[in-house]
C-alpha cells in the first residue's frame, strides 16, 4: 500500500484475476504533472500523475487535480493507438478559463440546479449561480474539479479523495468525496464515486471525458460517424434554459430514440439545435444495479466504447458549445460515403475570430462537436424534483455511483 504516493516515478504490477493459462498483468507508474495553488488557501501542492498500461496496449492518465481522466490510449483495428479523450498537455491547460471540464470529476452535484436554489428541511439554500446568471452548473464556481485530490494507491487502485467544507459554494454540509480509479486487463476502466456528508446535502458526481473514439485530434466529421445507441426510452424535459419541467418525454418517433444503433452525425441533425445536451432516463429493472447504457462504435478505426453504471440518468453532450469561428459547423442528413477518398482540412480560424479554438494535447485544436460525453448521473436539479430519484444524501448513509468504459474493437462479419 502507498499512502500519499511520492513523486517520485513509482511502479505497481499485480495481477488482474485473469483464467488464462498465462498471468495477465496491469503497471501503474506515479509521477508529476507539475503543481497548483488550492482555490481557497492558495497553498502550492504538486500534482500527481497516474499511468495504468495493460498487456493489451491500453493506458490511461489520471491527476490528482480535478481528479481527471487526461489520457485514455486504445488500439484500433490496424494497431494503430490513438488517445481517444481531449485535454491537454500541461496542468496550466485544465486550470485555463476555457477548459470545459475535460475529462474532470465533476461535484459536489453534477449538472445544473434551477435557480440556484432548493430546500431540504424546510431550509432553503442559494447556491453560486455560475451560468447565466440564473443557475448552477456541475458544483459552481469553484467545484470539485479546481481542487486538488489527496491520493492513495493500492495495487493497481487509486483512489482520490476531496473534502468539502461546510458552506462551500452555498451547499450545507462538510463532504468527504472519493473517486476510485482502476484500469482492468480486458480494457475496462473502472471508475467508483462515494460521498459522505454531515450535514443533509445534495450530490450528484460524474465524470466529464470527451470522448472523440478517431482520436482527440480528429474532430466533428469524425464523430458524426460514429454509430451510438442509448438503453434510454425516456428523457428529461427541460426548459430554454436546459433546467428540467419535472415532465418525461418518451423517445419512440423522436431525435432522441437511439435504442437502436444510429449514426451520429445525422441523429445530431435532427436533434433540436443540432446536437445533444439531455438526460437520458437508463432503461432498467427496479433492482437492477450496473446496467448497459451506451455502445459507440468508431468503425473506421474499429474501436467500441461500451458504458455500464449503476445510475438512473446518462447525459449525452455533443460539445455543442465549444468553439465555431466560422459558426458553419453543422451535421448533415446523411454522412458522405467518400469522407475517407477524400483530403480534409481543419477549419479555418478567421484573423479577427473571437471564438478562438481551444489549443489541446499536441497542438490540437478542438472545435464544435469535436467529442462527445457520457456522463453516467442522477436526473439534473434532481433536489427540485419530488418525482425524480432522491439526491439528497444525509448523515450516516454513502452515496455510491460506479461506472465502466468498455474499450473494444468492432468485429464484422
Amino acid at each position: 500500500v502507498l499512502e500519499e504516493a511520492s513523486l517520485e516515478s513509482v511502479t505497481v504490477r499485480t495481477m488482474d484475476g485473469s483464467h488464462q493459462s498465462e498471468a495477465q498483468s496491469v503497471t501503474l507508474t506515479v509521477d508529476g504533472f507539475g503543481t497548483v495553488k488550492d482555490p481557497l488557501t492558495e497553498e502550492v501542492q504538486p500534482v500527481k500523475r497516474f499511468t495504468w498500461t495493460n498487456e493489451s496496449g491500453m493506458s490511461v492518465q489520471v491527476i490528482s487535480y480535478g481528479a481527471i481522466i487526461t489520457s485514455i490510449k486504445v488500439p484500433g483495428k490496424n494497431g494503430a493507438v490513438d488517445d481517444v479523450v481531449l485535454g491537454f498537455d500541461n496542468i496550466l491547460g485544465y486550470r485555463g478559463a476555457n477548459n470545459p471540464y475535460f475529462g474532470a470529476t465533476v461535484g459536489r452535484v453534477a449538472n445544473r440546479i434551477g435557480g440556484g436554489r432548493f430546500t431540504i428541511d424546510g431550509v432553503v439554500y442559494e447556491v453560486t449561480k455560475n451560468w447565466e446568471g440564473r443557475h448552477q452548473l456541475h458544483g459552481g464556481k469553484i467545484g470539485f474539479d479546481k481542487f486538488n485530490w489527496t491520493s492513495h494507491v493500492e495495487g493497481t487502485e487509486v483512489t482520490l479523495s476531496h473534502t468539502n467544507k461546510d458552506g462551500h459554494e452555498g451547499y450545507p454540509g462538510t463532504v468527504l468525496a472519493s473517486v476510485t480509479y482502476e484500469l482492468k486487463n480486458d480494457n475496462r476502466l473502472v471508475v467508483k464515486f462515494r460521498a459522505v456528508s454531515d450535514k443533509p446535502t445534495p450530490i450528484n458526481l460524474t465524470n466529464h471525458s470527451y470522448f472523440n473514439l478517431a482520436g482527440h485530434n480528429t474532430g466533428h466529421e469524425e464523430v458524426y460517424r460514429h454509430i451510438i445507441s442509448l438503453n434510454a426510452d425516456r428523457i428529461t424535459e427541460t426548459d430554454e434554459d436546459s433546467i428540467p419541467t419535472g415532465k418525461f418525454l418518451c423517445v419512440g418517433g423522436t431525435p432522441y430514440d437511439l435504442r437502436i444503433p444510429r449514426e451520429l452525425g445525422p441523429a445530431m441533425s435532427r436533434a433540436p439545435g443540432e446536437g445533444y445536451d439531455n438526460n437520458f432516463c437508463i432503461t432498467k429493472g427496479t433492482e437492477q444495479g450496473m446496467t448497459f447504457i451506451a455502445r459507440v462504435v468508431h468503425p473506421h478505426s474499429g474501436r467500441t466504447l461500451e458504458v455500464y453504471t449503476d445510475q438512473p440518468g446518462v447525459q449525452l453532450y455533443t460539445s455543442n458549445f465549444m468553439p465555431d469561428p466560422n459558426r458553419n459547423i453543422r451535421p448533415r442528413p446523411i454522412n458522405a460515403g467518400d469522407y475517407y477518398e477524400l483530403t480534409h482540412l481543419e477549419p479555418v480560424v478567421p484573423a479577427m475570430a473571437t471564438d478562438l479554438p481551444i489549443r489541446g494535447k499536441g497542438g490540437a485544436k478542438y472545435f464544435k462537436h469535436g467529442a462527445f460525453c457520457l456522463e453516467t448521473q442522477n436526473f439534473p436539479d434532481a433536489v427540485n424534483h419530488a418525482n425524480f430519484p432522491n439526491s439528497v444524501l444525509v448523515p450516516g448513509e454513502t452515496y455510491e455511483h460506479e461506472v465502466v468504459y468498455k474499450f473494444g474493437l468492432f468485429e464484422e462479419n
